[in-house]
């Protein structure tokens, strides 16, 4: 690339009582750097803008997270260096994290010399080669492909094509904690250094205290962004003040809610930003062991996440005496295996420990006795990665966006029944509208948007009646619903609510460590509340029709004992998606309690089969294909259905050649 900078190392950081000043800009501000000779240790590292700056040769970026790697970026990877090597072309080809659409991915952007950066959607391996010949050797847009192009003021834009902050999905963002996912090379930080990362961390070990920086993020009201939306400043200052002779820091990356991949997406996209939001975490509360805490189903996270971790060890940003400062931090991962309720912090812990994750009764909070008795700060990976941006540019920068009590920035995970399922980035105070019809685009195929679940499992649902709210930590807790993690799963007309409680309450009974008597004997028995109703009198033997309604009269006071004697977070947010949708939808849960209809036609047990006599053809198969012999007639003639036998299964309707067999 022709415009490239030098970047110096940090071994001579601080080397000397007069140090080069051009050295301290050049690694904290980027393109300073002068070659003088006061530079100590002599090794210049170049690293080129991709974006900001103008490129040599064409610049091809593939987007492989794995959401792009699971629409099929490996194979369009493979084809485009294949393509490079045909032609006998230099061009460099970068590996980026998920730019958040997902509903378009594999996407592939295009950099040529003196021209903006471009992305094209959609880019399977069959389009691979045509794109190329097309964009690359013809500078031809395809059309179909286009996405949108980066805005430059330095390189001349392409006519006729949408500017990415133009583009419906990403135009409405604020995107900070995202800012780099899809944008740089996530395993080099030297990228990461050229745009100013981890200037904060060298700011705060070398001119602040302790106190200073814990101050500066209470100020910002930056909340944790993982649940329950603890201040994070106040919780750091808490174990700051802690006396020991250790402490810790604890990345919660273990993501385990349905339909959220936030963490995954912005570990994949830009390990360092985590890496350097926990060092300066670590830094304020005195913390010289950081432990991240993730998924073992996140492969490629964890891969990236090691190298960046090499990376930042290797340049000196980690390990002993970093930046000649006297502060030393080591850095680990603990790969979890997948449970719900490591997600609680004492259950984490433990986890961590080598010990069965479950959680304990608070007091006393891990800031005061956490991991091996330590004060122990906890945050997931969306709080550490804003810390970078507000120790650099301050606590009034941040919290000048946002509502009065809930500051900066939200991820959310769009995903359900919506057209453009990905990452979006929004200011808190933001409309669930806005967030789901302007940027998500809206229910596909026509139908009726009917709620949404925010929030995972322990969250609740917003109905279509109230999709202006303004999404904070407040504003949800009077819907009965909570922030959580920032998972969004939407519903449309054709989704059963009933259903739907019946779905989280089997993952968080099925999650349930067991240990506390409330969380796991009542779970249960609110399953098995919502599994009767939503069975079909042929499912019912004995008793059983008697006792579903009156399982059902006390499935609200079940649910707030639930909440009220449960030990942990798991257990005290278990029954919100039953309470939240019995709140909304009264009248879905009526139809399937009195009148055994299901108005969504989900719930098979409840579904009523019959034949059109004047469609049936009388060919049989039907009653070939029936597993408990419910169809009865002769050939040639009209067939009927014994409601007696029927299971309900859907078989007859499947294989009605003649579209005969109706659904009630």
């Amino acid at each position: 690339m022709s415009d490239s900078f030098t970047l110096c190392c940090s071994e001579c950081w601080h080397s000397s009582e007069n140090p080069c000043p051009t050295i301290i800009e050049c690694f904290t501000s980027g393109p300073q750097c002068h070659e003088c000779s006061d530079c100590t240790d002599g090794r210049i590292l170049q690293k080129k803008m991709l974006v900001k700056q103008d490129v040599s040769v064409p610049a091809i970026f593939v987007g492989t997270g794995t959401c792009g790697l699971g629409a099929g970026a490996g194979k369009s990877l493979a084809v485009v260096k294949s393509w490079l090597e045909h032609q006998s072309l230099e061009a460099e080809v970068i590996e980026v994290g998920c730019v958040g659409l997902c509903a378009v991915e594999p996407i592939i952007d295009i950099q040529m010399p003196g021209r903006a950066r471009i992305s094209f959607q959609t880019v399977t391996e069959d389009k691979v080669a045509e794109l190329l010949d097309s964009f690359v050797l013809n500078s031809v847009i395809p059309a179909e492909l286009v996405l949108a192009q980066y805005r430059s003021e330095h390189l001349k834009s392409w006519e006729d094509v949408l500017f990415m902050d133009e583009h419906p999905f990403f135009g409405a963002q604020t995107r900070w904690v995202l800012e780099n996912c899809g944008i740089i090379n996530p395993v080099s930080i030297e990228e990461y250094i050229a745009g100013g990362g981890y200037r904060a961390f060298s700011d705060a070990i070398s001119g602040n205290t302790p106190e200073d920086v814990c101050d500066n993020i209470e100020r910002s009201g930056l909340r944790g962004r993982g649940g329950g939306g603890f201040p994070t400043g106040r919780k750091w200052k808490y174990a700051l003040a802690a006396p020991a002779d250790a402490k810790y820091i604890i990345c919660n990356a273990d993501e385990g809610d349905p339909g959220a991949f936030m963490d995954r997406a912005v570990i994949e996209g830009d390990p360092h930003k985590l890496i350097e939001g926990m060092a300066i975490g670590a830094y304020a509360i005195g913390a010289g062991k950081a432990y991240v805490y993730i998924r073992a189903e996140y492969p490629l996270a964890v891969e990236r996440l090691k190298i960046a971790i090499r990376q930042a060890t290797r340049w000196g940003l980690l390990g002993c005496n970093i930046l000649d400062s006297g502060f030393d931090l080591e850095f680990v991962i603990k790969m979890g295996a997948g449970a719900f309720v490591c997600g609680e912090e004492t259950a984490l812990i433990h986890s961590i420990e080598g010990k069965r994750g479950m959680p304990s009764p608070k007091p006393p909070y891990p800031a005061i006795s956490g991991l091996f008795g330590k004060p122990t700060v906890i945050n997931n990976v969306e709080t550490f990665a804003n810390v970078p941006s507000i120790a650099l540019k301050g606590a009034d920068w941040f919290s000048s966006l946002g509502t009065e009590q809930s500051k900066g920035t939200k991820v959310f995970a769009l995903s359900g029944k919506i057209t453009n399922t990905g990452l979006i980035e929004v200011a808190m105070g933001t409309s669930l509208g806005d967030i789901l019809f302007k940027m998500g685009g809206g229910v596909p195929d026509g139908k009726k948007f009917k709620a949404v679940q925010i929030g995972g499992p322990s969250g609740g649902c917003i109905p279509a009646q109230h999709v202006d709210i303004k999404i904070d930590y407040e504003s949800l807790k009077e819907f009965g619903a909570m922030m959580g993690s920032g998972g969004l799963v939407v519903m449309d007309e054709d989704t059963c609510m009933v259903d739907v409680a019946k779905f989280f309450m089997d993952f968080i009974q099925r999650e349930s460590c067991g240990k506390c008597i409330p969380c796991r004997e009542g779970t249960r028995r609110m399953l098995e509340m919502l599994e009767a109703v939503t069975r079909g009198r042929r499912g019912e033997s004995g008793r059983q029709s008697l006792e579903r309604f009156r399982g059902i009269v006390n499935m609200e006071k079940l649910g707030e004992v639930i909440k009220q004697t449960s030990l942990c977070g798991l257990g005290q947010t278990a029954p919100n998606p039953v309470l939240s949708t019995l709140r909304w939808f009264r009248d879905e849960y009526e139809a399937h309690i009195y009148d055994r209809k299901c108005p969504a036609g989900v719930c098979t047990g409840l579904l009523e089969y019959t034949i059109a006599a004047d469609l049936c053809k009388g060919c049989t198969l039907c009653v070939k294909k029936c597993p408990t012999e419910a169809i009865m007639g002769a050939r040639k003639s009209p067939h009927y259905i014994i409601p007696d036998k029927c299971i309900g299964c859907g078989t007859c309707l499947e294989v009605c050649p003649f579209n005969a067999v109706k659904v009630q």
